[in-house]
């Protein structure tokens, strides 16, 4: 009887000790650990999944569309759900278009009970594997990024990263009206992870469209010419931009090499550069319009100003000559513009002085930001008048010993075409349906000084000019050619071998209404201004010109 009631009281201690522990179990699941599993249960029976907003359509000034976003999904996992991971990856990689291993590799992060598969998969992908309801496996609808005209005008465009957001060029920079705003669902889920509720807690905003000023079909010929350029004198670069002086609109900007805007990583960093903006070079004799224009608002010299300019000319420690041998000529400063001479735009630019030289430099906007409503725009270079050398009055009034940008260059000729008006370049036209407003400007030149800078620009592509490559039969012409040699970073001197060769110009000359600048960065087997540039000027011109229904004189 005794061994009987021991083993009883053996049994009750045992029940007792095992109701203890599941006491202690409860308490430590319930009280301790119960906020963690309260949130591991409503992470798997509850989700906020994101609801991307349509991002907003960017087309020309005409509607021809150059970014829209289409459907599109994210594939994620939860590993945790997933029992079978090699089976899984088998299934799944077909629609993903992965191998089996880089899937396995994801599917096997027992750590993380989240984890991107893909990113913005086709539609149609996504929808044959969202109907194969796999546990685990979940499909997120967004959308993703896509340019129709594929080349056209990549590097202005830009880029969108995988999360919808703007990265480079007016996709970052109108980012803000473009993406929209997200929304969210909240999706309920059984126990096999099937959703059984969804709400819309916040439904998403879409983007607002951006329209642009850029003309498509004159976008596509300035990047047929740049392409020629490079085929045939094989430059480091080549940009053009072609505007409305008037207003400052944009019409075309285009860079070479071509990026193809659905696949830009696959191109190398300097071709995906906009370098209208984002590029500074020496100009050369395009700068010495700006020269004269000083002189001539500042009634150091008239167009009929005569010189006798020796064959060289000495500044500080300098020596100075021209690009081609000559010996002693008197020439009027309108053909000291024409013939692009570097001893009589010096010659001017030290009758002008340093002081009044630099404050025409600055008026005219270098060394200053255009304000273009693009993102990554540099400044350049201009020294101040208190960091000149004794021979830099040799240097700067024929555009060597500063730096500008592309956008820089088109935009002070637009001043020159605009009766001395500087206006901000823009590119984008309307947000939304409502057009941008257009800057009233600012005067820099008096319109009698701005009239008789255009009229000497004609004499460049008269016959005696350095510019006849670039003429138009029909149309009278403006315009200025530029080469310059580039610095050379090794030597701290100017290389004999690479040069930056430009022509800036608009039309018609006496009702500008088309100003196009082409810059070419180290052409080989030609190196001037008149020879690499002028022809491409000339082709785009004389698109554009008939394409705008611009009359001719």
């Amino acid at each position: 009887m005794a061994l009987i009631e021991r083993r009883i009281g053996l049994l009750f201690a045992l029940f007792a000790i095992l109701l203890g522990l599941a006491a202690a179990r409860a308490v430590w699941v319930g009280a301790i650990k119960g906020e963690t599993l309260r949130r591991a249960a409503v992470t798997q029976q509850m989700s906020d999944v994101p609801l991307p907003a349509s991002r907003g359509t960017i087309t020309d000034r005409r509607g021809v569309q150059l970014a829209v976003s289409e459907a599109a999904a994210d594939v994620a996992a939860n590993p945790y759900l997933i029992k079978d991971p090699l089976r899984m990856a088998r299934r799944v990689a077909p629609f993903l278009g992965q191998g089996v291993p880089q899937v396995l590799t994801k599917l096997s992060e027992r750590r993380k009970g989240f984890v991107y598969l893909a990113r913005q998969l086709s539609a149609a992908r996504a929808k044959k594997l969202a109907d194969l309801h796999l546990e685990g496996i979940e499909v997120i609808p967004g959308s993703r990024r896509t340019y129709p005209q594929k080349w056209l005008a990549a590097q202005l465009l830009g880029t969108v990263g995988t999360e919808g957001v703007g990265l480079s060029g007016l996709e970052y920079a109108q980012d803000r009206r473009l993406g929209g705003r997200d929304g969210r669902r909240e999706v309920v889920k059984d126990a096999l992870g099937q959703p059984i509720s969804l709400r819309d807690v916040k439904p998403p905003r879409a983007g607002q469209d951006v329209q642009l000023t850029i003309e498509a079909p004159i976008q596509d010929k300035v990047e047929e010419v740049l392409a020629k350029v490079g085929q045939k004198f094989s430059p480091k670069g080549a940009t053009a931009l072609v505007m409305d002086p008037r207003d400052g609109s944009i019409l075309a900007l285009g860079n070479w090499p071509r990026v193809n805007a659905n696949d830009v990583a696959g191109s190398p960093a300097y071709a995906r550069q906009n370098r209208a903006v984002a590029a500074a070079y020496e100009p050369g004799s395009t700068f010495k319009a700006f020269t004269v224009a000083g002189a001539l608002e500042d009634r150091r010299v008239t167009p009929e100003t005569s010189f006798d300019l020796p064959p060289e000319i000495q500044v500080a420690d300098r020596t100075i000559g021209e690009a081609h041998e000559r010996g002693p000529i008197t020439l009027t400063t309108s053909q000291i513009l024409a013939q692009s001479s570097n001893v009589g735009a010096i010659t001017i630019g030290l009758r002008e002085g340093k002081a009044r030289f630099s404050s025409w430099v600055r008026a005219f906007g270098f060394g200053q930001a255009t304000r273009v409503d693009l993102p990554g725009e540099e400044r350049g270079i201009v020294p101040p008048p208190k960091e000149y050398s004794g021979s830099s009055m040799g240097n700067l009034p024929i555009g060597q010993g500063l730096s500008v940008t592309p956008i820089q260059m088109a935009t002070g000729y637009a001043a020159i075409a605009n009766g001395g008006i500087l206006r901000p370049p823009r590119v984008v036209r309307s947000v939304g349906g409502v057009r941008m407003a257009e800057s009233r400007g600012r005067r820099v030149l008096s319109a009698a000084s701005a009239n008789s800078v255009s009229r000497m620009l004609e004499g460049v592509l008269a016959p005696d000019g350095t510019g006849g490559e670039a003429a138009i039969e029909g149309y009278d012409l403006a315009g200025k050619t530029g080469t310059a040699n580039k610095p050379d970073p090794a030597t701290g001197e100017y290389s004999d071998t690479k040069f930056f060769a430009s022509f800036v110009g608009f039309a018609p000359a006496r009702r500008p209404r088309l100003l196009v600048a082409v810059m070419v960065d180290e052409p080989q087997g030609g190196i001037y201004g008149g020879e690499v540039a002028a022809p491409a000027f000339q082709e785009i011109t004389a698109f554009a010109l008939p394409y705008l229904r611009i009359p001719p004189d």
